[in-house]
């Protein structure tokens, strides 16, 4: 069974929230750098990380990062 690839909506979540990536980076303690990367696919998140994303939005962590194989 391969790893399959992990896809966020991490861009889509600021949009509708308005915020800039400098603004979420601030909030959750991470720069702005860090924001980029994950939303660029390059960097995957720890878990603590992708869970302090979900608590800032609000929203369950499967509703940001999905699994796809």
């Amino acid at each position: 069974m391969g790893q399959g690839e992990l896809k966020n909506t991490l861009k889509v979540q600021r949009a509708i929230r308005d915020i800039t990536q400098e603004e979420l980076a601030a909030a959750i303690g991470v720069t702005r750098k860090t924001i980029n990367t994950i939303e660029n696919g390059v960097y995957t998140p720890s878990s603590v990380l992708a869970l302090k994303l979900a608590r800032y939005f609000d929203v369950p962590v499967e509703q940001i990062f999905q699994l796809t194989e």
